[in-house]
């Protein structure tokens, strides 16, 4: 089976992110993606995050397609960082064939990210376009970094059987909803309301 791995906080989940994972299900030839729904990302404010239980409920009341299912293991391993994840994964089900997703923005943050180089050596890696990010591939310091292991959009399908580190990025429709913007709305009503 191939399935795509979609981390993050979901914090909120919204329409966006089943834009990118009906994405990379058609255009990687996915059986299914599993979002990973993160306890925190070590990058992030805290402050800002809504509990975990919460984020899995309302990702779950999005992902409306069959062919996604939503988990907050990661939390239960003890899992804090995507590489350890990964890792983690890799050892139990070396009988899948993962695929990293993540959308533009991400890739240019990733440098930052614990061990990105390991991460990459782990699984491939398929990134997704998002508004205002679509020259990310070309401008991304971990876009140079693994410059060599790029693969044509034209064999995006071959992705999952290609033995990393690979990375496509995939252009294409593009959803405008972030959950930063959906939080900044929350906020500003709740404001208003008071």
């Amino acid at each position: 089976m191939r399935i795509g791995l979609y981390g993050g906080s979901f914090n909120p989940a919204h329409a966006g992110h089943l834009h990118v994972s009906r994405t990379a299900l058609r255009r990687l030839r996915l059986d299914r993606v599993w979002w990973l729904v993160s306890p925190g990302n070590p990058l992030k404010d805290p402050g800002q995050l809504a509990p975990l239980p919460e984020r899995i409920a309302q990702a779950r009341a999005i992902a409306t397609d069959p062919r996604i299912d939503v988990t907050g293991f990661e939390a239960a391993i003890g899992s804090r960082y995507t590489v350890d994840l990964l890792r983690w994964l890799r050892r139990r089900r070396p009988d899948l064939r993962f695929v990293w997703i993540m959308g533009a923005d991400s890739l240019g943050s990733f440098h930052r990210w614990r061990h990105f180089e390991a991460i990459a050596t782990l699984m491939p890696i398929a990134v997704i376009d998002r508004p205002g990010h679509t020259m990310t591939p070309l401008s991304a310091r971990a876009a140079h970094r693994l410059a060599a292991a790029r693969v044509r959009e034209s064999d995006a399908a071959t992705l999952p059987f290609r033995e990393p580190p690979a990375w496509v990025f995939l252009h294409g429709p593009r959803s405008e909803l972030s959950s930063t913007a959906l939080r900044a709305e929350r906020a500003r009503s709740a404001s208003r309301a008071c």
